[in-house]
Protein backbone atom coordinates (compact mmCIF):
# COMPACT_ATOMS: atom_id res chain seq x y z
CA UNK A 1 0.00 0.00 0.00
CA UNK A 2 2.81 2.00 0.73
CA UNK A 3 4.41 2.47 -2.67
CA UNK A 4 1.99 5.24 -3.31
CA UNK A 5 2.80 6.97 -0.30
CA UNK A 6 -0.75 6.82 1.63
CA UNK A 7 -1.10 8.71 5.02
CA UNK A 8 -4.36 7.41 6.32
CA UNK A 9 -6.72 9.80 7.96
CA UNK A 10 -8.07 8.62 11.11
CA UNK A 11 -9.02 10.90 13.45
CA UNK A 12 -12.59 11.48 13.64
CA UNK A 13 -12.89 15.31 14.79
CA UNK A 14 -10.87 16.57 11.25
CA UNK A 15 -12.67 13.81 9.43
CA UNK A 16 -16.38 15.36 10.66
CA UNK A 17 -14.58 19.08 10.00
CA UNK A 18 -13.49 18.37 6.75
CA UNK A 19 -17.48 16.73 5.77
CA UNK A 20 -19.03 19.39 7.31
CA UNK A 21 -17.12 22.02 5.22
CA UNK A 22 -17.62 20.07 1.78
CA UNK A 23 -21.42 19.78 2.72
CA UNK A 24 -21.84 23.26 3.22
CA UNK A 25 -20.12 24.17 -0.02
CA UNK A 26 -22.16 21.27 -1.65
CA UNK A 27 -22.70 21.33 -5.30
CA UNK A 28 -25.11 19.54 -7.97
CA UNK A 29 -21.88 16.59 -8.58
CA UNK A 30 -19.15 15.78 -6.10
CA UNK A 31 -15.38 13.82 -6.67
CA UNK A 32 -13.30 12.66 -3.89
CA UNK A 33 -9.52 12.56 -4.73
CA UNK A 34 -7.54 9.92 -3.39
CA UNK A 35 -10.39 8.47 -0.86
CA UNK A 36 -8.07 5.60 -0.03
CA UNK A 37 -9.62 3.23 2.91
CA UNK A 38 -12.97 5.84 2.59
CA UNK A 39 -12.78 7.34 5.94
CA UNK A 40 -13.80 10.94 3.81
CA UNK A 41 -16.22 8.81 1.52
CA UNK A 42 -17.82 6.89 4.55
CA UNK A 43 -18.95 9.85 6.57
CA UNK A 44 -20.03 11.45 3.52
CA UNK A 45 -22.46 8.29 2.44
CA UNK A 46 -23.64 8.23 5.92
CA UNK A 47 -24.47 12.48 6.19
CA UNK A 48 -27.02 11.58 2.86
CA UNK A 49 -24.25 11.99 -0.31
CA UNK A 50 -25.26 10.19 -2.84
CA UNK A 51 -24.12 9.14 -6.58
CA UNK A 52 -20.72 10.72 -6.56
CA UNK A 53 -17.30 10.11 -7.94
CA UNK A 54 -13.92 9.29 -5.81
CA UNK A 55 -10.74 8.63 -8.31
CA UNK A 56 -8.20 6.12 -7.18
CA UNK A 57 -4.48 5.42 -8.56
CA UNK A 58 -4.00 2.30 -5.90
CA UNK A 59 -5.77 -0.88 -7.18
CA UNK A 60 -6.09 -2.47 -3.91
CA UNK A 61 -7.88 0.47 -2.56
CA UNK A 62 -9.80 0.75 -5.61
CA UNK A 63 -10.76 -2.82 -4.83
CA UNK A 64 -11.73 -2.65 -0.92
CA UNK A 65 -14.00 0.49 -2.12
CA UNK A 66 -15.94 -1.20 -4.28
CA UNK A 67 -16.30 -4.37 -1.75
CA UNK A 68 -17.11 -1.95 1.27
CA UNK A 69 -19.05 1.13 0.10
CA UNK A 70 -23.12 0.36 0.68
CA UNK A 71 -23.94 -0.14 -3.42
CA UNK A 72 -27.13 1.96 -2.59
CA UNK A 73 -25.05 4.77 -2.52
CA UNK A 74 -24.56 4.75 -5.76
CA UNK A 75 -20.49 5.71 -5.87
CA UNK A 76 -18.50 5.62 -8.97
CA UNK A 77 -15.38 4.01 -8.02
CA UNK A 78 -12.41 5.00 -10.80
CA UNK A 79 -9.12 3.82 -10.88
CA UNK A 80 -6.53 5.98 -11.93
CA UNK A 81 -4.10 8.51 -11.18
CA UNK A 82 -6.53 12.06 -11.07
CA UNK A 83 -3.75 13.94 -12.92
CA UNK A 84 -4.27 11.90 -16.33
CA UNK A 85 -8.41 11.56 -15.44
CA UNK A 86 -10.50 13.27 -17.70
CA UNK A 87 -12.68 16.30 -16.00
CA UNK A 88 -14.27 16.49 -19.18
CA UNK A 89 -16.03 12.67 -18.38
CA UNK A 90 -17.86 14.37 -15.58
CA UNK A 91 -21.26 15.98 -15.66
CA UNK A 92 -21.05 19.60 -16.58
CA UNK A 93 -22.49 20.95 -13.70
CA UNK A 94 -21.05 22.93 -10.84
CA UNK A 95 -18.97 20.05 -9.43
CA UNK A 96 -17.22 20.38 -5.52
CA UNK A 97 -13.83 18.09 -4.93
CA UNK A 98 -12.72 16.97 -1.45
CA UNK A 99 -9.94 15.13 -0.64
CA UNK A 100 -6.72 14.46 1.90
CA UNK A 101 -4.36 15.21 -0.73
CA UNK A 102 -1.35 13.20 -1.79
CA UNK A 103 1.50 15.75 -0.89
CA UNK A 104 3.72 15.36 -3.75
CA UNK A 105 1.11 16.12 -6.12
CA UNK A 106 -1.20 18.27 -4.14
CA UNK A 107 -0.25 21.46 -6.21
CA UNK A 108 -0.68 20.11 -9.62
CA UNK A 109 -4.37 18.87 -8.40
CA UNK A 110 -5.37 21.83 -7.27
CA UNK A 111 -4.01 24.14 -10.09
CA UNK A 112 -5.99 20.99 -12.75
CA UNK A 113 -9.30 21.48 -10.05
CA UNK A 114 -9.36 25.30 -9.98
CA UNK A 115 -8.40 25.44 -13.70
CA UNK A 116 -12.17 23.30 -14.57
CA UNK A 117 -14.80 25.23 -16.09
CA UNK A 118 -17.14 23.62 -13.34
CA UNK A 119 -15.02 23.79 -10.83
CA UNK A 120 -17.61 25.00 -7.63
CA UNK A 121 -16.32 24.49 -4.68
CA UNK A 122 -12.86 22.60 -2.67
CA UNK A 123 -12.40 20.74 0.38
CA UNK A 124 -8.92 19.88 0.49
CA UNK A 125 -5.65 18.88 2.52
CA UNK A 126 -2.11 20.11 2.07
CA UNK A 127 1.20 19.67 3.96
CA UNK A 128 1.51 22.78 6.54
CA UNK A 129 3.74 24.64 4.36
CA UNK A 130 2.26 24.33 1.51
CA UNK A 131 -1.50 25.66 2.46
CA UNK A 132 0.54 28.28 3.92
CA UNK A 133 2.13 29.65 0.57
CA UNK A 134 -2.04 29.14 -1.45
CA UNK A 135 -3.06 31.81 1.43
CA UNK A 136 -0.02 33.96 1.58
CA UNK A 137 -0.24 37.67 0.86
CA UNK A 138 2.22 39.69 -1.17
CA UNK A 139 5.42 40.52 1.44
CA UNK A 140 5.26 38.02 2.90
CA UNK A 141 7.66 34.94 3.89
CA UNK A 142 5.72 31.95 1.92
CA UNK A 143 3.87 34.14 -1.08
CA UNK A 144 5.13 33.08 -4.55
CA UNK A 145 3.25 32.00 -7.59
CA UNK A 146 0.86 29.00 -6.11
CA UNK A 147 -0.02 32.22 -3.51
CA UNK A 148 -1.51 34.41 -7.11
CA UNK A 149 -2.66 31.62 -9.45
CA UNK A 150 -4.96 30.07 -6.33
CA UNK A 151 -6.00 33.76 -4.70
CA UNK A 152 -7.36 34.99 -8.23
CA UNK A 153 -9.29 31.90 -9.40
CA UNK A 154 -11.24 31.14 -6.17
CA UNK A 155 -12.07 32.44 -2.18
CA UNK A 156 -9.97 30.79 0.58
CA UNK A 157 -10.49 29.73 3.97
CA UNK A 158 -8.76 27.88 6.72
CA UNK A 159 -10.73 24.96 8.22
CA UNK A 160 -8.01 23.55 10.78
CA UNK A 161 -4.55 22.72 11.43
CA UNK A 162 -4.01 18.76 11.19
CA UNK A 163 -1.21 16.99 13.72
CA UNK A 164 0.86 13.73 12.44
CA UNK A 165 -1.07 12.14 14.64
CA UNK A 166 -4.17 12.10 13.36
CA UNK A 167 -2.49 9.48 10.49
CA UNK A 168 -1.65 6.01 9.82
CA UNK A 169 1.28 5.86 9.25
CA UNK A 170 1.92 9.39 10.63
CA UNK A 171 3.76 12.09 8.18
CA UNK A 172 6.71 13.50 8.67
CA UNK A 173 5.22 17.11 8.69
CA UNK A 174 1.63 18.57 9.86
CA UNK A 175 -0.92 19.21 7.31
CA UNK A 176 -4.05 22.13 7.19
CA UNK A 177 -7.21 21.83 5.23
CA UNK A 178 -7.92 24.77 2.89
CA UNK A 179 -11.72 25.63 1.62
CA UNK A 180 -11.79 26.78 -1.84
CA UNK A 181 -14.78 28.65 -3.71
CA UNK A 182 -15.02 29.94 -6.88
CA UNK A 183 -15.28 33.34 -7.41
CA UNK A 184 -17.98 34.95 -9.26
CA UNK A 185 -16.38 36.02 -12.25
CA UNK A 186 -13.19 34.92 -13.55
CA UNK A 187 -10.01 36.99 -14.03
CA UNK A 188 -9.23 36.23 -17.23
CA UNK A 189 -11.94 35.07 -20.16
CA UNK A 190 -9.94 32.60 -22.01
CA UNK A 191 -7.71 29.25 -21.27
CA UNK A 192 -5.08 31.29 -23.39
CA UNK A 193 -5.34 34.63 -21.51
CA UNK A 194 -4.54 32.77 -18.45
CA UNK A 195 -1.82 30.66 -19.99
CA UNK A 196 -0.08 34.18 -21.03
CA UNK A 197 -0.81 35.78 -17.32
CA UNK A 198 0.76 32.34 -15.84
CA UNK A 199 3.95 32.79 -17.62
CA UNK A 200 4.59 36.21 -17.22
CA UNK A 201 4.09 35.31 -13.18
CA UNK A 202 6.61 32.63 -13.55
CA UNK A 203 8.93 34.78 -14.99
CA UNK A 204 9.01 37.35 -12.48
CA UNK A 205 10.04 34.82 -10.03
CA UNK A 206 11.93 33.04 -11.49
CA UNK A 207 15.53 34.39 -10.61
CA UNK A 208 14.66 35.51 -6.53
CA UNK A 209 17.67 37.04 -6.33
CA UNK A 210 16.97 40.15 -8.64
CA UNK A 211 13.96 41.98 -9.33
CA UNK A 212 10.68 41.39 -11.39
CA UNK A 213 12.06 44.22 -13.78
CA UNK A 214 15.56 42.26 -14.10
CA UNK A 215 13.08 38.83 -14.02
CA UNK A 216 10.96 39.70 -16.83
CA UNK A 217 14.00 41.27 -18.56
CA UNK A 218 16.04 37.24 -18.51
CA UNK A 219 12.90 35.74 -19.72
CA UNK A 220 12.20 38.00 -23.38
CA UNK A 221 9.64 40.69 -22.43
CA UNK A 222 10.82 43.74 -23.87
CA UNK A 223 12.71 46.36 -21.50
CA UNK A 224 10.32 50.04 -22.63
CA UNK A 225 7.11 47.73 -21.94
CA UNK A 226 8.43 46.05 -18.72
CA UNK A 227 8.97 49.97 -17.32
CA UNK A 228 6.15 51.16 -18.83
CA UNK A 229 3.87 48.40 -16.94
CA UNK A 230 5.58 49.16 -13.77
CA UNK A 231 5.61 53.35 -13.89
CA UNK A 232 1.80 52.58 -14.45
CA UNK A 233 1.34 50.48 -11.41
CA UNK A 234 3.24 52.93 -9.60
CA UNK A 235 5.95 49.90 -9.02
CA UNK A 236 9.74 51.21 -8.83
CA UNK A 237 12.19 49.22 -11.07
CA UNK A 238 13.29 47.67 -7.78
CA UNK A 239 10.08 46.00 -6.72
CA UNK A 240 10.85 42.47 -6.09
CA UNK A 241 8.12 39.55 -7.55
CA UNK A 242 7.24 39.16 -4.26
CA UNK A 243 6.44 42.31 -3.09
CA UNK A 244 3.87 42.28 -5.95
CA UNK A 245 -0.45 41.60 -5.30
CA UNK A 246 -2.48 39.04 -7.50
CA UNK A 247 -4.33 42.13 -8.55
CA UNK A 248 -1.68 43.66 -9.51
CA UNK A 249 -0.06 40.91 -11.65
CA UNK A 250 -2.98 41.08 -13.57
CA UNK A 251 -2.66 44.85 -14.52
CA UNK A 252 1.44 44.51 -15.15
CA UNK A 253 0.01 41.86 -17.58
CA UNK A 254 -2.34 43.95 -19.06
CA UNK A 255 0.01 46.52 -19.53
CA UNK A 256 2.53 44.53 -21.22
CA UNK A 257 -0.20 43.98 -23.70
CA UNK A 258 0.60 40.03 -24.21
Amino acid sequence: MQKYGQHFLINDGVITQIVDAALLLRAENLVEIGPGKGALTVRLIARGCRNFTVVEIDPEMTAWLKTHLPQEAGVNVIRQNFLSFELASLPAVPTAFVSNLPYIDAADILDKVLAWPHFFSAVFMFQKEQAQRIRAHAGEDFYGPLSVFSQLRAHISPICKVGRGCFNPPPKVESAVLAFERLKEPVFSSEKDWNKFKKAVLAAFAHKRKTAFNSLLLSGYAKESVSAALERLNLPLTVRAEQIPPEAYVKLVYFLGI
